[in-house]
Parts: C-alpha cells; sequence; structure tokens
C-alpha cells in the first residue's frame, strides 16, 4: 500500500495524517500524533524533531504496519521556506521515515506551516489567511500562485495581533496602574491573580521564571478583552493596536499580491475564540480593504500537507 504523509509540526505537538490516493480520490487511513518540535538551531532541535516524525508517523502507520510512505510534506514551526534549515529538516525526515533496505525516499518537502495551512484553507485560487494563536502570521496567495507572508517572525521580534501580544501587553497595562501612571482598574488585580502576583515587584520576578512564557502571556488574553469588552479605556487601545497589527499585515499581503477583494480566512484561538478581538480586527481590515470577503478554511494544515505530498508525485520538484 502507497501512501502519502502529511505533517502539521507545532511547538507543542505534532500530527501526522496518511492519505492512500486511489482513482483520484483521497482515502484518509490513519492519523497519529506526536510531540513538538522547536527550532533547529535551539538546544536538542534536531532531536526534538526526529522524535516528533518519527513517533506521530509510527501512530499513524501502527492499522498500516505494511503501508510505505511514497511522499511526505512537513509544515513545520520555526522552518523558512527557501532556506538551509529547510534542506537540514528534509535530511531529517528522511532519516526519521527510513524506509530500509537502502530504499529512499525523494518526495520529501518540509515548509512553514503557515504554508501547508493556507494551502489546506484555500486549497485552489487566491486569499489570505490570517493566523492569530499564541503567535500570529499572516501568508496570501494569488491567482498565479505566487506567495507572500507577513509576520510570524517569533515573539522576540514581532508578536503584534497575537494572544501573546494582548497578554504581554496588559501586564505591562496593570504596572503603570500599580505605579500611578494610570488610574487603578479591577483588570490589574484579575492579571495578577492570574499569575498568582500580589505586588508589582512580585510580578517583575515572576515574568522572569523559567516556566512563565510565551504561553502563560497568551493565557492573559481573555481578561484584556473582557475588559475592553467592559470600557476599560486602557484595555480598549490594547485591543485596537493588537487588531491593527493584524489589519496591516492583512493589507501588506493583499497590496504585494494585487488582491483587490481577497478572500480573507481567519484561523488560531485568539481570532476564533475572543470574540471581541475579532470584532476589532474585522473593522480594522474592512477600513484598509473594505472589499476583503471573509471565508471559512476548506481544511487544515495536515489537508494541505497532503495536497502537496500529491503535488510532489505530479510535479517532482
Amino acid at each position: 500500500m502507497k501512501l502519502l504523509a502529511g505533517f502539521d509540526a507545532g511547538q507543542t505537538h505534532t500530527r501526522c495524517r496518511l492519505n492512500l490516493i486511489r482513482d483520484g480520490l483521497h482515502q484518509p487511513v490513519g492519523e497519529g500524533e506526536g510531540p513538538g518540535v522547536s527550532h533547529l538551531d535551539a538546544p536538542r532541535g534536531e532531536d526534538r524533531f526526529l522524535e516528533a516524525i518519527r513517533t506521530s508517523a509510527q501512530q499513524a502507520l501502527r492499522d498500516h504496519p505494511d503501508g510505505v510512505i511514497q511522499a511526505a510534506v512537513v509544515g513545520a514551526s520555526g522552518i523558512e521556506h527557501g532556506t538551509a534549515l529547510q534542506q537540514r529538516a528534509e535530511r531529517l525526515v528522511r532519516q526519521a521515515l527510513s524506509l530500509g533496505d537502502g530504499v529512499r525516499l525523494d518526495h520529501v518537502l518540509v515548509t512553514g506551516d503557515e504554508r501547508t495551512a493556507l494551502r489546506g484553507a484555500i486549497p485552489e485560487g487566491a486569499g489570505i489567511l490570517v493566523i492569530s494563536g499564541t503567535g500570529m502570521i499572516i501568508v496570501g496567495r494569488n491567482n498565479s500562485g505566487h506567495e507572500h507572508r507577513c509576520g510570524g517572525w517569533g515573539w522576540l521580534l514581532d508578536g503584534a495581533g497575537s494572544a501573546f501580544d494582548l497578554g504581554h501587553q496588559g501586564v505591562q497595562l496593570t504596572l503603570r496602574m500599580a505605579d500611578g501612571r494610570l488610574p487603578d482598574h479591577p483588570l490589574r488585580q484579575l492579571i495578577w491573580n492570574r499569575m498568582g502576583c500580589d505586588s508589582h515587584a512580585a510580578v517583575k520576578a515572576r515574568v522572569v521564571q523559567a516556566e512563565f512564557g510565551t504561553a502563560e502571556f497568551a493565557a492573559l488574553a481573555p481578561l484584556v478583552v473582557d475588559a475592553a469588552n467592559m470600557g476599560c479605556s486602557g484595555a480598549e487601545e490594547i485591543v485596537k493596536r493588537s487588531a491593527a497589527g493584524l489589519s496591516s499585515g492583512v493589507n501588506t499581503v493583499a497590496r504585494r499580491l494585487s488582491l483587490v477583494c481577497p478572500l480573507v480566512i481567519c484561523q488560531g484561538g485568539a481570532i476564533t475564540h475572543l470574540m471581541g478581538f475579532r470584532t476589532a480586527v474585522q473593522q480594522s481590515i474592512r477600513q484598509s480593504i473594505p472589499n476583503a470577503r471573509w471565508g471559512e478554511a476548506r481544511g487544515d494544515a495536515c489537508h494541505g500537507a497532503l495536497l502537496m505530498a500529491e503535488d510532489l508525485i505530479v510535479r517532482p520538484r
């Protein structure tokens, strides 16, 4: 049985989906999950990548031990398309999916997970995918197949429009309330309680602890959006700034790809679950792109990876 493998390798977990192509139709035959990945240059980055691909593939193949993966595409966090890093990752995929007996897996592609997500959400034609979860990234494609991406450079460099950004700005806001630069508001106490802090000094100490990272900042985002919905002016400003950050990226992608009335699809926990934030994003986009159209994703990132795996067989690189 010859199979296609599509992987969605994020920072928290990795999914593998296997499809059998029969008479031009995709038949799902297995799914598996493994640990997350990190940047290949991070400590144990290559080991984590190998473990994620190998474990998720083994789980997906558990009901088809004799199945042979013919082509594999991985959308992975931290991979920049067209770089030496991409080539390293592809070598690791071949190693993780070693077929034995000297058989080589030729059809392999590793790319950024935003590109597999775009292909899954919009399999054909033009459109823009906005992903706003813990982090953020915006990627689009025009009818000629050209793609452009904005954001997604990591929280240290560019997180505007993400749950991390909302929560991070929220903590900053509480400190300005605490030292008197701004009037106090119940939001300060809510955020400090969630963080387990009772003073500005405790906040300062908390955020430098090793276990407090982007996910912990992102968990504070709902408190900020709720406060904005209830009229807290500082929180309202945060939501507007963060929404404007996403809108700026969407506008840039549309301009670079000459999309006048683009289809826009939104994914990620921040923009799908925080309705006040979603509304602010849509309002901001409408101001810059009045003809934008809102749509729903046709499929997920694993589906996009599988479509790209099929392309590798039909149109080898």
